[in-house]
């Protein structure tokens, strides 16, 4: 080998914001705040006050490596932090305030935070879970000092704390490997898991999560993300957006149909994303208040599979395309886009919206996909062939955080936990996750599929497929429906519906109606609605 006599300048997210404040310094950013008016500022505020924001963490005591925590909304202030924190070479651990009380702690503990930055109206959460945090001395919020409350945890002013802090930091030039993120799992089984991301991790994701194959933004782009800053860091958006200099708009905690309404028409937003249960109610909005989503071009879903009733939806009614995406906190998150192809365009409109709408997306450069059957071979790229899904490449993980056994395997590997088919045009379908495919008489159902024909039904909200016992059939589907207010919708509506758009061996054995839960992420939670009516076939 011969080294190359190139530069190696680290890749480090100090240089998003340092590119962003000289190349698109004038660009807006706009947020919601928890209870006073929208904040307006630019790329340029944006550098100069994380700059203050890294000169107050280093006043109190915060060093290279350490962990700071934030339970926060997306807002201009968590914003900062993004770039802030990592920035001085300590981890922002992005905690999940829709977890469990107990899981919150955990994580927090797990991290080893010495200081927690929070949002004024998660002031009783904290005080609840003060007491049993082992490690966190300091207590921000983020506010101004007018409405900053200090309670019992003595918390001061996020305002405060920056105010006489100088404009300008020194960003050092750190190791491109270190340490930048630390973004736990859901713990939908067992405790979460840590995800240690990087900074060469997040500026490769963030460089190509711009590109035309995924989000394709331009600096024309105005793009509000309504994933949430603390889960995955808003599928990188919040680093791909100033990349690409287009205006970024934060929502904060209002993620209603009218709240959204209004930021997209009052700023213009062209693309946008969420998970499915944020655009069922937006859709359930627009069409009861009769209105349109005028400045709207994209809306990117994931979390879960999105409804082709919904993709249907957006586009006949609005003429917004819908973007599946799919991914994990494992890969930062993103995996696959399902962006259109000139292969798949050569088949026509409809060949090609059917693919775009029933896979998750396509092959996206950095991150390698393949299918493994059961006995280790890996699976031909038919379209047809399912297996378990395994990912690799430089934004996927190789080790959970203190944990001593890797992830990945030994081939770079990581098992995904969904099963899925990959096709010759580069497209990857889920068909299931792989504890939540049905087996009955030996045959499997996909209960991702089922639930996507199910939500088409006029006045369905969500539908929930889950496996129940069944004395013959080892396991059959029961169809959970979660109707709109006020919808005429029963089993028999239900079961029409399904007859001519499914096999017959795949009809649910029942259709309920009940609230379905949902996870800390926004996904139907299978494990609890599994519980819940697990004897419901057998009368146990």
């Amino acid at each position: 080998m011969i080294a190359g006599l190139m530069q190696t300048t680290p890749l480090l997210i100090s240089g998003i914001l340092t590119y962003a404040a000289q190349a698109h310094g004038s660009r807006e950013i706009v947020s919601r705040q928890i209870d006073a008016p929208l904040w307006r500022y630019d790329y340029a505020s944006l550098a100069r006050r994380s700059a203050q924001a890294a000169h107050a963490l280093k006043r109190l005591g915060v060093r290279s490596g350490d962990r700071v925590t934030s339970l926060a909304w997306n807002t201009h202030r968590h914003l900062e932090l993004f770039y802030a924190v990592p920035g001085i070479g300590a981890v922002l651990h992005t905690a999940n305030p829709r977890l469990f009380d107990d899981q919150i702690i955990y994580t927090i503990n797990h991290a080893e935070s010495a200081i927690l930055v929070f949002e004024r109206n998660f002031l009783a959460l904290v005080e609840r879970i003060a007491p049993k945090l082992t490690t966190v001395k300091t207590f921000v919020m983020l506010s101004d000092p007018e409405r900053t409350e200090r309670g019992a945890i003595g918390a001061v002013s996020y305002e405060s704390l920056i105010a006489d802090e100088l404009e300008a930091y020194p960003w050092p030039s750190l190791d491109e490997n270190a340490g930048a993120f630390l973004c736990y799992t859901s713990g939908t089984t067992g405790d979460p898991k840590g995800v240690l991301y990087s900074h060469r991790a997040v500026v490769l994701h963030a460089m190509a999560g711009g590109l035309n194959s995924a989000f394709g933004f331009t600096a024309f782009d105005v793009v509000m993300p309504c994933s949430s800053l603390y889960h995955a860091t808003a599928w990188g958006l919040p680093f791909t957006a100033p990349i690409c200099g287009a205006k970024l708009v934060l929502p904060a905690d209002k993620m209603d149909g009218a709240s959204l309404h209004e930021l997209i028409q009052g700023e213009g937003v062209t693309f946008t994303g969420g998970v499915p249960t944020i655009w069922t109610l937006y859709l359930d909005w627009l069409e009861k208040n009769d209105q349109r989503p005028e400045s709207l071009k994209r809306v990117v879903i994931g979390g879960s599979a999105v409804p082709r009733a919904m993709a249907e939806t957006f586009k006949q009614h609005y003429d917004v395309q819908t973007l599946q995406i799919w991914g994990m906190t494992e890969t930062c998150p993103l995996g696959v886009v399902s962006t259109p192809t000139p292969a798949l365009a050569s088949l026509g409109e409809a060949a090609m919206d059917e693919a775009l709408w029933t896979r998750q997306g396509r092959l996206q450069f950095g991150v390698e996909l393949k299918v493994e059957t059961e006995d280790g071979a890996e699976a031909p790229r038919d379209g047809h062939t399912s297996g378990a899904l395994l990912v690799r490449g430089p934004w996927v993980v190789r080790r959970y955080f203190r944990k001593d056994v890797d992830a990945a395997r030994p081939d770079g590997w990581f098992d995904t936990g969904d099963i899925a088919t990959l096709d010759e045009h580069g497209f990857m379908r889920i068909t299931d996750r792989q504890k939540d495919v049905i087996k009955s008489g030996g045959e499997w159902i996909s209960s991702i599929d089922l639930e996507n024909v199910a939500a088409g039904c006029p006045g369905v909200k969500i539908a929930a497929v889950v496996g129940v016992p069944h004395p013959k059939w080892e396991e059959r589907p029961l169809l959970v429906i979660e109707a709109h207010e006020g919808a005429e919708v029963h089993k028999a509506i239900v079961l029409d519906y399904l007859a001519p758009r499914i096999v017959k061996w795949w009809t649910p054995d029942d259709v309920v109606f009940a609230r379905v839960p949902l996870t800390a992420t926004g996904k139907i939670d299978k494990k609890v609605l599994r519980e819940a009516w697990k004897g419901h076939l057998t009368g146990a």
